[in-house]
């Protein structure tokens, strides 16, 4: 102090130092902290076990670069949300991800009072109420708000048995599932397997179970698409129908017919209205399921070709023979 009892420097001068002192310490303190955010992203990526040493690069890029504390913990999100992705990439563990994304997501909306707690189905009948739920993704997990009703239908149709699906939501935990299923049209055999078909050549069942069973039989390579049109002609011939055994497709262009008696009747490629009605006569008057034929050959408009069982051809001979030898014995 002076004489005066002044300082001998001004105030400003005395002070300027100490406040830069402060600033440089508190700036210093946040390049500490940012160092420590950012020095963490190493140690963070190496317990993930993914590319270890692409992480400790990066890592210590990060840590030597001096970024505000906002940067680099979003840069650390990042480099961990990346490199989660190409993990559960390259370990092909996508699926699982999503599955546990959109289980989360039904939790919520379940808990927010968007459950199913009533489904009702509409046309079920020879499909299974669990089979139905569960084709169209309805399970104990799923939320009504966040089922896809086009996905359900979708799904739903994959089904043989469903022909025609609509699923409607109705909020807040009602959902409705209306279905059209297809009916067991006929049996078709193709390379010895005999499976059920629909009317319009569906495989309902890739079997035949007992109930199934006394459905029209229908044989050959694309029986299963023409059988319907044909199996309505013998159905306006109900006496013609009851002793058909088989409908068989010959090259994909004409039908033959196999009886209960195992008689096999040629039908032609065009006009089958015409020799079925003939068939159908020849059965009235003739009573054909009863006789010992091989086969009936219809395809020649003008004329009816016969021909005999084996046995009945022997018997025919032996009758001829006897007859021939009876007549020489008159004459003699």
């Amino acid at each position: 102090m002076d004489g005066g009892g002044r300082l001998p420097e001004s105030l400003s001068e005395t002070t300027a130092p100490q406040s830069t002192g402060r600033a440089s310490s508190k700036m210093a303190l946040r390049r500490r902290r940012s160092a420590g955010r950012a020095g963490g992203v190493a140690r963070l990526i190496d317990r993930l076990g993914w590319w270890r040493h692409l992480g400790r690069r990066l890592g210590r890029m990060i840590d030597r670069t001096r970024l505000p504390g906002h940067i680099g913990i979003a840069g650390a999100l990042l480099i961990v949300v990346a490199s989660a992705g190409y993990g559960a990439i390259r370990g092909g563990h996508i699926g699982e991800i999503v599955s546990f994304i959109k289980d989360m997501r039904d939790m919520a909306a379940n808990a927010a009072g968007f459950n199913i707690a009533t489904v009702a189905l509409v046309g079920q009948r020879d499909v299974s109420r669990e089979e139905i739920l569960a084709t169209a993704g309805v399970t104990g997990r799923a939320s009504l708000l966040f089922l896809d009703v086009v996905d359900a239908r979708t799904r739903l149709l994959t089904n043989p048995w469903i022909g025609e699906a609509t699923v409607q939501k109705l909020l807040p935990d009602r959902l409705v599932i209306s279905v059209v299923e297809r009916e067991p049209f006929a049996l078709w055999q193709k390379a010895g397997r005999v499976s059920v078909i629909a009317s319009d050549g569906t495989v309902l069942e890739p079997y035949v179970v007992r109930r199934y069973s006394g459905l029209p039989l229908v044989v050959g390579t694309a029986a299963d698409t023409h059988a319907k049109e044909f199996l309505a002609m013998l159905d306006h011939r109900p006496e013609l129908r009851l002793n058909v055994r088989a409908a068989v497709l010959v090259a994909e262009r004409r039908w033959n017919l196999r009886l209960k008696n195992g008689v096999d009747v040629r039908l032609p490629e065009f006009d089958i209205e015409r020799a079925l009605d003939q068939l159908a006569a020849l059965e009235h008057d003739y009573k054909l399921s009863g006789r010992d034929l091989a086969s009936i050959d219809l395809r020649l408009p003008d004329r009816v070709t016969v021909r005999l069982s084996d046995a009945a051809a022997q018997s025919r001979d032996d009758a001829i023979k006897k007859k021939q030898q009876k007549s020489k014995g008159g004459n003699a």
